[in-house]
């Protein structure tokens, strides 16, 4: 695992009015992990000569449907998660995990404005607002560090 390198890519935290980020439960990861909570924000890889700002956006859009949205704020630093062994060769294939630069994001629609399936393969089921107080315990497990490190580095806005 250690000679694998780290995908590059983004993540978004995205908050309503109400201060509730979405979240999504993805389509393959009770396939691949039973019993665990399949819930993640929006996050993808950075394509060749885009920017993390742009990669971020269009990673929304893509996985939400949603783009009325504003940028707030982004990580200090990149933030990195590791797949458990039992994943590798099986979701990134190549990769040991991620390194992502993350965005906090403003919605500025309505829920209405969400489609899951707008660029197929949809990557989510069901979407939710969740309280920040909530979102670890939703969280798929390996990615609940980077999760919470998230929470403090955005606290000032929640």
């Amino acid at each position: 695992m250690e000679t694998l390198p780290y995908r590059e890519g983004v993540g978004v935290m995205l908050v309503n009015r109400r201060k509730r980020i979405w979240m999504g439960e993805r389509m393959d990861t009770q396939i691949l992990i039973p019993d665990a909570p399949a819930w993640q924000m929006p996050q993808g890889g950075i394509d060749k000569g885009e920017t993390p700002e742009k990669a971020a956006l269009r990673e929304l859009q893509e996985e939400t449907g949603a783009s009325r949205v504003r940028i707030l704020a982004q990580a200090p630093k990149i933030l990195f998660y590791d797949l458990p062994e039992s994943l590798l060769g099986k979701v990134l294939k190549g990769f040991r995990g991620q390194k992502q630069r993350w965005f906090l994001m403003d919605f500025q629609g309505r829920d209405s404005d969400f489609n899951l399936s707008a660029h197929p393969p949809a990557e989510f089921r069901r979407w939710n607002w969740v309280a920040p107080k909530n979102l670890l315990e939703r969280t798929v497990p390996f990615k609940r560090k980077l999760y919470q490190d998230l929470l403090e580095i955005f606290a000032d806005f929640l």
